[in-house]
């Protein structure tokens, strides 16, 4: 009964492509303990340090006392909303000047069910194809038919669109805008344009940005001063928040749309309070303060050749790249092997993630550590 599993597994482990799961003793801050060694964590999206801070922690917990409880025991549309899950969409909504937002459990589920539900039958996606697999998954799940474009490729984008778009009704533009394993940066702008040109909704994936990039915090088209004419924004609470969670910011009619169409809003148990009352008070309270850390952080993300503070350092083959992690291992440095299918083939890589208490030495040694084995 099991055989077609067991043999599944052993090919995995032959094309050295077999995952577990890493044990660790704790962490805090910028350091990562396993069995008490400790080592420099680069495979992090704590990016501003928030996440497994003690002082943080303690500041927080001083702040809520015994106000908020660790579960909500209901989805969002039976019992599972208090007015602090409003207070916070709220928050969200002013940031943006967007109408209303809706939270998400993470942002898996938010782009799972805002990309099987935002199109029907007789719509179309265009993706770029390198969004991340949570993009992927919705558009699988969504009725209408979706159309891959080569990343970051507008002129080939434009070509689908004059070839395609024509014969839907309505059309979805979507991209991540820091892209999570190669750390480059979608032409907004563009995408902007071809979507007011082929009167097509555009979705941004801020996943990565939200938290990093512009004078507040709200990502790369508040640095580019486009916010507004973004049809939708996604972004996350669990990485530079330190927290868990997503949200969707848009006009009022997709959000009520959201509500009534996607699934795993609809169905999922709402968040604990305790991280949605933690989640508010990072972006009142700690956020606003990161300027100059999060300059620097993506400064030296550039000095690396990245546009932003992911840093692919593209190995190649599955077994060469587990190889260079494990030399990084050696020298106190914790990285993790990215491999297919989150990567096309020949393209595994370390992907080192920047925060803000890293500094460019340990990230350039690094790198020359890695570059060493290649």
């Amino acid at each position: 009964m099991f055989e077609y599993y067991t043999e599944t597994l052993e090919k995995l482990k032959e094309n050295s492509h077999f995952r577990n799961i890493k044990n660790f003793s704790r962490k805090d801050e910028k350091y990562i303990y396993i069995d008490d060694k400790k080592f420099i964590n680069l495979s992090s999206n704590n990016y501003l340090g928030f996440a497994d801070n003690k002082q943080i922690t303690e500041e927080f917990l001083e702040f809520a006392g015994d106000k908020y409880s660790f579960g909500s025991a209901s989805a969002r549309l039976l019992t599972g909303t208090l007015p602090l899950y409003k207070e916070l969409e709220k928050l969200i909504s002013d940031l943006f000047h967007k109408e209303n937002t809706l939270l998400f459990n993470s942002g898996y589920h938010a782009n799972v069910g805002i990309n099987s539900s935002i199109t029907s039958r007789g719509d179309v996606i265009f993706s770029d194809k390198l969004n991340h697999a949570s993009i992927i998954d919705g558009m699988r799940l969504s009725e209408s038919k979706f159309f891959r474009y080569p990343h970051n490729n507008m002129q080939a984008l434009e070509k689908l669109l004059i070839r395609e778009r024509k014969n839907f009704k309505n059309a979805v533009i979507v991209s991540e805008s820091v892209f999570s394993m190669d750390g480059d940066i979608a032409d907004i702008q563009k995408l902007v344009e071809l979507k007011e040109k082929y009167n097509c909704m555009l979705i941004l994936d801020e996943a990565h940005a939200f938290g990093v990039f512009g004078q507040n915090g709200l990502g790369v088209t508040e640095t580019l001063d486009l916010t507004d004419k973004i049809d939708l924004i996604i972004g996350t609470f669990g990485k530079s928040i330190g927290s868990m969670g997503a949200f969707a910011v848009g006009n009022k009619s997709i959000i009520d749309y959201l509500i009534n169409k996607a699934r795993s809003f609809i169905f999922s148990t709402a968040l604990p309070p305790v991280n949605i009352a933690f989640s508010k008070w990072i972006i009142e309270n700690k956020l606003p303060y990161t300027f100059d850390k999060r300059m620097n952080m993506l400064k030296i993300g550039q000095k690396a050749g990245s546009q932003s503070h992911i840093i692919p350092l593209i190995i190649g083959g599955n077994k060469e790249t587990i190889d260079t992690c494990k030399i990084l291992y050696n020298n106190g440095y914790f990285t993790l092997p990215i491999r297919p299918p989150t990567v096309p083939e020949g393209t595994s890589r370390i992907r080192i993630s920047l925060t803000t208490d890293i500094n460019e030495k340990e990230l350039f040694n690094a790198i020359s550590l890695a570059k060493q084995n290649r």
